[in-house]
C-alpha cells in the first residue's frame, strides 16, 4: 500500500514509518519540521517538507493518489495547548480538516489518527477508563483530538471513509525530544545525562499509563489489517508514578542526581491508565514491553546519544 504519515519526522511518526516500511509498504512522509527532526526520517521513505494546513495539500493528495493517510502531525504539547488554545486549534483541528478534505477529494480509503487516551478521558470515574468512559477533556488538546474524532465519524458517513483512532496512553521511548514536547521520560534522561537536575512536579505521586513506543508502532501496522469504524485505547493498563520513573532512570543512567521537587502544576490529573482489552479483541494488540524493560531500552539511547554508552 502506499502510506502518507503525517509527522514522520516526529517521535512516534518516525517510528509508525519504520514499522510500515518493515512491512513492505510505500511510505510518504509530510512534516513541516517544527518539531521534527531530519534525522528520524526513514531513508526509504520520501520527505515531503510541507505544513498540514497548507493551501497546497489538497493538490497534493491529488497527485499522490494515498491508499492509506497516518494522522501524526500535531501540537503535543498539554500546557502549550493551556497558552495558546488558538494555535492549537489552527494545527490540531483546522490543519486536520484540510488533511480530511485531501483524503476525501482524492479517495483515500482507510484513515488512522494517533488521538489520546490520557488527555481526553479528564478525570476519571474509573480505573482503567475503558473506551466507553465518559470523554470530559479538560485541556484545549484533549478537545481538539475529541473534536477530530467526531469529524472523521461525519466523513465515514459523508464519503465512507474509513479509519480507525487509535488513543494512546502517556508514549515513551527512543527519540523522544526533551526540549519542548510532552514527555517526563525523555526530559529526566537528558538533564540525568547533564543538562542539569530534573525537577519532579510536585509529590511525583501522580500516575500515568506509560506506553513503549515500539508497542505503538505495532498497533498502528495492526490497524492497517483493521476494518473500522473503531476507537481503540492503546495502552498497558497499569499506572506507574513519576517518583517510580526518576528512580529507574537514575539507576539505569547510573546518575547521582539529587530527587528535587517543584511546585505542582494547576489542575495537572492525579491518575490516568487505559483498558486496552478491546485492542486486544478486535485489532490483535497488546503491549510487550513494560517499563523496566522499556526505561532500559530508552536509557541506552540517550546514553548512546550523549556519547556515554
Amino acid at each position: 500500500m502506499k502510506i502518507l504519515v503525517t509527522g514522520g519526522a516526529g517521535f512516534i511518526g518516525s517510528h509508525v514509518a519504520d514499522a510500515y516500511l518493515a512491512a513492505g509498504h510505500e511510505v510518504v512522509i509530510v512534516d513541516n519540521l517544527f518539531t521534527g527532526r531530519r534525522e528520524n526520517i526513514p531513508p526509504a521513505a520520501r520527505f515531503v517538507e510541507m505544513d498540514i494546513g497548507a493551501p497546497e495539500v489538497e493538490d497534493f493528495f491529488q497527485a499522490e493518489k494515498f491508499d492509506v493517510v497516518n494522522h501524526h502531525a500535531a501540537q503535543i504539547d498539554v500546557r502549550k495547548s493551556v497558552e495558546g488554545p488558538q494555535f492549537d486549534a489552527r494545527v490540531n483541528i483546522i490543519g486536520s480538516l484540510n488533511i480530511l478534505q485531501g483524503c476525501k477529494k482524492s479517495g483515500v480509503a482507510k484513515f488512522i489518527f494517533a488521538s489520546t487516551g490520557g488527555a481526553i478521558y479528564g478525570e476519571q470515574d474509573y480505573f482503567p477508563a475503558d473506551e466507553k468512559h465518559p470523554v470530559r477533556p479538560v485541556s484545549p488538546y484533549g478537545i481538539a483530538k475529541l473534536s477530530v474524532e467526531k469529524y472523521l465519524y461525519f466523513y465515514n458517513r459523508d464519503c465512507g471513509l474509513d479509519y480507525i483512532c487509535l488513543r494512546y496512553g502517556n508514549v515513551y521511548g527512543p527519540r523522544q525530544n526533551p526540549h519542548g514536547e510532552a514527555g517526563v521520560v525523555a526530559i529526566f534522561a537528558n538533564k540525568m545525562l547533564g543538562e542539569g537536575d530534573p525537577v519532579i512536579n510536585g509529590d511525583g505521586l501522580q500516575t500515568r499509563d506509560y506506553v513503549y513506543v515500539g508497542d505503538v508502532a505495532r498497533a498502528n501496522l495492526r490497524a492497517l489489517e483493521t476494518h473500522g469504524p473503531a476507537t481503540f485505547n492503546i495502552g498497558t493498563g497499569r499506572e506507574t508514578d513519576v517518583v517510580r520513573i526518576f528512580t529507574i532512570l537514575k539507576e539505569s543512567l547510573k546518575s547521582d542526581a539529587p530527587e528535587k521537587h517543584g511546585p505542582a502544576p494547576a489542575g495537572e490529573q492525579a491518575r490516568s491508565v487505559l483498558d486496552a482489552s478491546l485492542a486486544k479483541e478486535k485489532l490483535g494488540w497488546e503491549p510487550h514491553i513494560f517499563m523496566d524493560e522499556g526505561l532500559g531500552r530508552t536509557a541506552r539511547f540517550f546514553r548512546e546519544k550523549a556519547g556515554k554508552e
